[in-house]
């Protein structure tokens, strides 16, 4: 796999190379950094969209690469009793667009069912559209979810229902840009542009 620097400029302002780098050793994502000027981060807005399974990494990346830069949008975080979790979550993101702050919408956002109602306010603000794509590993999904606790464990039949709706999102769906998000093995992450 290429790394990614072909898709997203050569180095940071301060000279160190993207190539040689994975997500962990940079202090936010690759796709930021293809936004800094030398005075700093550029007026681009910047919708993320993470699609993957319950415990496929998705949260760890946001904390990771896109907390810093990104506002975090999640029917995680709403009440379980909560109605209306998707016009919620809509208006949430229209809201930090409209104010100019880049968003991430952290959840598994398994089809275009869920993905064309984020790419359509993402373009109605003018900001950029990025998929964050987790390719699927269940057996590792339902490791990872075995061990969390509480509200954060989900049914295992809710990991087989979103593995058999979950669709690799492609540019064709409206994104400006697609990453596929792997776990490097050292706490981190490798992220690769579709197809590389």
């Amino acid at each position: 796999m290429r790394p990614l620097r072909p898709a997203l400029g050569g180095t940071r302002p301060d000279g160190a190379d993207l190539a040689a780098m994975t997500v962990a050793d940079r202090p936010w994502s690759a796709w930021t950094w293809s936004r800094r000027t030398g005075e700093g981060l550029s007026a681009v807005v910047e919708l993320a969209v993470l699609v993957g399974l319950q415990a496929s990494g998705k949260s760890t990346f946001y904390e990771q690469c896109l907390k810093d830069h990104h506002t975090l949008v999640s029917k995680d975080l709403f009440p379980r009793s909560a109605r209306h979790k998707q016009a919620r979550q809509m208006r949430l993101v229209e809201e930090a667009l409209a104010a100019g702050r880049s968003v991430a919408v952290d959840n598994t956002n398994p089809s275009p069912e869920e993905w064309r109602p984020l790419v359509a306010a993402a373009r109605a603000r003018g900001a950029t559209v990025t998929a964050y794509w987790f390719r699927p590993d269940l057996m590792e999904s339902l490791r990872r979810n075995a061990a969390r606790t509480d509200r954060a464990r989900v049914p295992e039949v809710g990991v087989h229902a979103t593995l058999r709706r979950l669709r690799r999102p492609a540019r064709a769906d409206g994104f400006d840009a697609v990453y596929e998000v792997r776990f490097d093995g050292r706490g981190g992450f490798e992220v690769r542009p579709e197809g590389g």
